[in-house]
């Protein structure tokens, strides 16, 4: 068990950010599967959007890669690009 008054302070903060993380991760994955179930690209087009702020924003924050936040903003714009043609 942590004895310093800092140590102490450190796993309280890394408790409430890992519950931050949590949610925002899969609130972002839920978005991601729900692109990814649409059928109709004029809906995925305007849906497309907030998903990749959604992507970038956890790569800002370091909670996802910055190339897996490339690779996915991409393959899910190939997806949207093929359901529109």
């Amino acid at each position: 068990m942590a004895q310093h008054q800092s140590s102490k302070k450190r796993i309280r903060q890394d408790a409430k950010k890992r519950i931050h993380n949590r949610y925002y991760k899969k609130s972002t994955r839920s978005a991601i599967q729900k692109l990814r179930e649409m059928e109709d690209g004029k809906e995925a087009g305007v849906f497309l959007p907030k998903v990749i702020s959604m992507v970038d924003r956890l790569a800002k924050r370091n909670t996802w890669h910055k190339k897996k936040a490339s690779n996915l903003k991409s393959r899910l714009t190939r997806f949207v690009n093929r359901l529109s043609a």
